[in-house]
């Protein structure tokens, strides 16, 4: 199932998405689109932020289960958000007619989790989710991308750059696997080294072009 409204960011650590998703909410025709982000804001989503941060240590397959419940309310669950960011109800606000936009989504958890979790967990827990009309996947080298969150205050516990190749290839697999099986699902590549601007106006071009507005 394609959720036809529907806009999925995704890379690693240091990729860029947030930079590119603040971008495109700066423009004046953004104002219609609603923007929301993997984990959510809700009670599921706030333990998985803690845990991410290192605060709760959780089995691998216990995360993938959490990751699948968060993001279960976060399509099927009624509209709902907070400080300017929706937490839940995406397939409700698709099929009302607004363009959503995800800072992650299931092939996250296709790529982090399907590294540590037994007999492809994580596929059998997320397979039952609709996909996005587009995708857009942020490729870059995992050295560079933790260049660029070196300084930041809290480190994550994925932040690593042998376990961070381990999922690029982990997305690079799971992205390519359903793009051959659902047609619907628009995948664009991007060089995520390119410039801001450049990303921006390339992405922003490609949803003009899929005629999301």
């Amino acid at each position: 199932m394609i959720l036809s409204k529907f806009i999925v960011f995704e890379g690693i650590d240091g990729a860029g998405t947030s930079t590119q998703i603040g971008q495109l909410r700066k423009r004046p025709e953004a104002g219609s689109f609603l923007f929301t982000a993997e984990p959510t804001g809700g009670e599921t989503g706030k333990f998985l932020r803690r845990m991410l941060k290192g605060d709760v240590k959780l089995e691998a397959s216990t995360a993938a289960y959490l990751f699948a419940a968060d993001r279960n309310e976060h399509i099927y669950g009624r509209i709902r958000s907070e400080g300017g960011l929706l937490e839940s109800g995406i397939k409700e606000a698709c099929g009302s007619g607004r363009v959503v936009v995800s800072d992650r989504y299931l092939f996250s958890s296709l790529a982090y989790q399907g590294i540590s979790c037994p007999d492809g967990l994580p596929y059998k827990l997320n397979e039952g989710f609709p996909l996005p009309r587009l995708l857009f996947y942020f490729d870059i080298d995992p050295s560079d991308s933790l260049a660029r969150i070196t300084g930041r205050e809290t480190k994550e516990i994925y932040e690593e750059e042998n376990f961070l190749r381990q999922v690029t290839e982990g997305y690079r697999k799971a992205i390519s696997d359903l793009d051959a099986r659902e047609p619907g699902m628009k995948v664009v590549w991007l060089d995520a080294t390119r410039s801001v601007s450049e990303l921006s106006e390339e992405i922003w071009k490609e949803i003009t072009g899929c005629g999301l507005l």
